[in-house]
């Protein structure tokens, strides 16, 4: 017995050792390198991909054929057995899914390809298709995840109706006249009246400038330092005796100005600090963007007399710092354009599922917590991956929040140049980070024995059983709102809030508290809701509940003099229709002057009046139209153009060419690019002169699940911020409100070109240089092929296109384009560039392909 005792131990000796021996031999995952393709657009004739994982073994070890995952994170679905039979998908949770190995994936031998090809449940359209950073994770170490060496996407050319041509491109660019420079309007926004006269100021570093009421002092001291960044410093001779004033006048509005320029003198007048500061930022755009990068001795402004107010008074950029993380830098660098272009509000989307983003000192596992993404399958330490952030929580993208000194830097960086920081706090649902993050400080304290205090903060019930999926398929990120401890919680969140406001000298006149896409079936099983019920007779059903979370909540923040706003669920009500759900305005919150952002308008989608509908309510409303003011989406329908497309594509004309007070007439498209079936909106509620006065506003939105860097920002921003920035403060133009149709096409295309030429000859050109440059979007230049030459366009004229003929790509030393090239056979690319050098996607031509 002790004999074969000793053999059963040497044996699990030597089989330990075995396996040892094995797991040291395990691939670097780092020689393991993966890209992904697609096979067919069309699979079967269904609206369906067949795409395919390729994985490369370039190491000189095995790729076991099972013992591991691969997790990827990706917006789509996917059938689970994979048609290479080798693997199966399965979802996780969110947007995170994993693949398994099957008895049909074998080993990986060095020098080796494996190809795991799966059914995506719709088309592939465009980059952002495409899985997101795909990790391994071994089953024998379930804790720690390891990146591949590399993951690439695989050019493809689709053929699927709507694509882009550049071809396309070509013919909607060559409508637009080439206006010389000098004829366009040297402000923008375009002011209110703008009358040119003939002469010039000379502009130069040795100007005298001069406040005549001290109420101006600091924007004095903002001209000169604006003039020292731009020529230099004084130096001991003035060059002239030309002045810049600041003027107090009465009878402006709070953000009117007044400019007089003549040849000795430049006046700016107003009524108040902000109207002085919009009037310097309008005599800034006055001096031409070629300054910028090379200094000169003097500028000539051409003599003008401006008269100029907003159109909105609230003129809003939404930024989610919470799906991927910006830093400081880039959301300062936001707000400096804003102020440029008389922006005055920065929505501030710091919470989310994947994400908290700011500082509570009160409550530190927020951050501790809710600010870190990388590997992990309980979120106890740090939130999964998500959007393609990897498995190592130590990423730029997915991990990252702003300390509270970082907070109060933007704060007083925005107050300077008069905007306005509004925090969004997602609740109740999209709240997954904060969630797990008071999840953590409830073991926390639970393990020290401070029951009373553990409890203190919970947002979630741990004996709720309710079953839910929210639309981006999160099944634990609604917060419970029939818990005390809910409420508890945001006065924690808005007492810390405030305090940090008050230390950055800056107002806080409301705080955003979300309200959008809670899913159905949450709360149905929670005790919490049902004790709840049962002591409050008011509450018949979990709908209720909403009325009595955001009653509970403004209520918190009007002890504190602030104003409740959130995303336009917040403002109706749950009820029914000839039998069927529906929402109408809540009339409970009507009297409370509460301010809601409404995104709903797609096209086809029944709520297109949405907006319309809660103005004429009496909610005041911000247009955050998805169908015109989303940034995130994608400019136009082209595999090499990223960004979503569930709501439209939106490119810059999009923006332009919005009509806030009635959006109906200026929809041409639906959300595929189809042709507009006018008969939607048939029945729906047009905006009336009540309804007129509650549109506070505009709101450019850039939600970030695709937005991974500044420079990715940066490209999905710029320029439309511009088409924003003009709907937004600009007079309401004359071909919005023209009844005849011919007409107002007229008036549209006049305007239209007019702008096109002032981004593509000043604004563009300044953007460049202007605060270190932006990164902003060059669009695929238009090509042609017409009578053996090709000829090609851009959209903003001014810009620079180059061309090569020996199929490499253009860069800035390239053949400059000045008329139609001969095509010889082969293939040919044109590519734009900007006045530093920096291009943008290329237009290919010739033989065999299809651009």
């Amino acid at each position: 017995m002790n004999k074969l005792f000793t053999m059963m131990v040497i044996a699990a000796v030597f089989v330990c050792s075995g396996f040892k021996f094995i797991d040291d031999k395990k691939p670097n995952i780092a020689n393991l390198h993966v890209n992904w393709q697609v096979i067919d657009n069309n699979y079967q004739n269904k609206n369906e991909a067949l795409t395919a994982l390729i994985i490369t073994n370039k190491g000189h070890e095995i790729l076991p054929a099972g013992g591991w995952k691969i997790y990827f994170n990706s917006a789509r679905g996917f059938a689970k057995a994979a048609l290479s039979n080798n693997a199966i998908i399965e979802p996780v949770n969110g947007d995170m899914y994993s693949i398994s190995p099957t008895s049909g994936f074998k080993d990986l031998k060095p020098g080796e390809t494996a190809r795991i090809e799966f059914v995506c449940d719709d088309p592939v359209v465009n980059i952002t298709d495409a899985p997101e950073g795909p990790y391994l994770v071994w089953d024998a170490q379930p804790e720690k995840g390891y990146s591949f060496g590399s993951y690439n996407i695989i050019p493809f050319k689709p053929t699927y109706q709507g694509l882009i041509t550049p071809e396309i491109v070509y013919d909607r660019n060559k409508t637009v006249a080439d206006i010389p420079a000098d004829q366009l309007i040297k402000v923008f926004p375009t002011p209110a009246s703008y009358i040119a006269s003939s002469g010039t100021f000379t502009f130069a570093a040795n100007i005298h400038t001069s406040a005549s009421d001290t109420r101006f002092t600091k924007e004095a001291a903002l001209l000169n330092s604006y003039i020292v960044a731009l020529l230099g410093k004084k130096n001991g001779n003035r060059y002239s005796d030309n002045v810049i004033s600041l003027q107090y006048k009465t009878g402006l509005g709070d953000e009117a100005y007044e400019i007089s320029v003549k040849p000795a003198s430049v006046i700016i007048s107003a009524s108040t600090n902000t109207g002085m500061f919009y009037g310097i930022q309008s005599f800034k755009s006055m001096i031409p963007a070629n300054v910028w990068s090379k200094a000169p001795v003097s500028v000539q402004i051409p003599c003008v007399e401006i008269a100029d107010a907003p159109r909105f008074a609230h003129r809003a950029v939404m930024l989610d710092v919470a799906r991927n993380f910006q830093p400081k830098k880039q959301v300062l660098k936001l707000l400096e354009a804003m102020s440029l272009y008389k922006l005055n509000v920065l929505h501030l989307h710091l919470t989310d599922d994947e994400g908290w983003r700011i500082e509570i000192p009160s409550l530190p596992e927020l951050t501790s917590v809710g600010s870190k993404r990388g590997h992990t399958l309980d979120s106890k330490h740090n939130l999964p991956p998500s959007h393609g952030s990897g498995p190592d929580v130590n990423n730029a993208a997915g991990s990252g929040y702003y300390t509270r000194a970082d907070y109060i830097e933007i704060l007083k960086y925005a107050n300077d140049r008069h905007i306005t920081v509004v925090p969004e706090i997602e609740t109740p649902g999209h709240a997954r980070a904060s969630i797990k993050a008071m999840n953590a400080r409830y073991d926390r304290l639970m393990a020290e024995g401070k029951k009373a205090e553990a409890e203190k903060n919970l947002l979630y019930d741990l004996n709720d059983k309710s079953d839910y999926r929210s639309v981006q398929y999160w099944n634990d990120n609604v917060i419970d709102v029939s818990l005390p401890s809910t409420y508890n919680f945001i006065q924690t969140v808005v007492n810390d809030l405030i305090g940090t406001y008050k230390e950055a000298g800056a107002p806080l006149p409301t705080i955003h508290f979300g309200g959008d896409e809670v899913p159905a079936n949450v709360w149905e099983k929670s005790p919490a809701y049902l004790a709840l019920k049962a002591s409050n007779p008011e509450i018949q059903s979990t709908n209720d509940l909403w009325y009595y979370f955001y009653g509970r909540v403004n209520q918190i923040l009007k002890a504190k003099g602030i104003l409740l706003s959130g995303w336009e669920e917040m403002a109706l009500r749950k009820t029914t229709l000839d039998g069927q759900p529906a929402y109408v305005p809540n009339p409970d919150f009507t009297k409370e002057h509460l301010q809601v952002d409404v995104w709903n308008n797609v096209l086809g989608g029944g709520q297109e009046d949405l907006a319309y509908r809660l103005a004429n309510a009496g909610y005041k409303v911000v247009l955050t139209c998805v169908t015109n003011l989303y940034f995130d989406m994608a400019n136009y329908k082209s595999f090499d153009e990223p960004g979503y497309y569930w709501g439209a594509f939106l490119g810059i004309d999009k923006f332009y060419s919005f009509i806030p007070y009635d959006y109906f007439k200026n929809a041409d498209v639906d959300k595929q690019g189809n042709p507009i079936n006018r008969n939607i909106f048939i029945g729906k509620q047009r905006l009336t002169d009540y309804g007129k006065s509650n549109i506070a506003g505009l709101q450019g939105a850039l939600w970030a699940e695709t937005v991974k860097s500044p420079e990715r920002m940066d490209y999905m921003i710029f320029p439309r911020l511009l088409g924003l920035a003009e709907r937004a403060w600009a007079p309401d133009p004359a071909w919005a409100t023209e009844k005849d149709p011919a007409k107002s096409k007229q008036l549209y295309d006049e305007a239209w070109a007019n702008f096109l030429n002032v981004l593509g000859k000043r604004e563009l050109p300044r953007l460049s240089y202007y605060n270190g440059g932006y990164d902003y979007r060059i669009p695929k230049p238009g090509i042609s092929l017409q009578d053996g030459k090709y000829l090609s366009n851009v959209e903003f004229p001014g810009l620079t296109i180059r061309y090569t003929t020996n199929g490499k790509d253009p860069d800035a030393n390239s053949n400059a384009y000045t008329g139609p090239v001969d095509y010889k056979g082969g293939i040919i690319k044109f590519r734009a560039f900007d006045v530093k050098g920096r291009g943008g996607n290329i237009a290919e031509g010739g033989d065999n392909l299809n651009p």
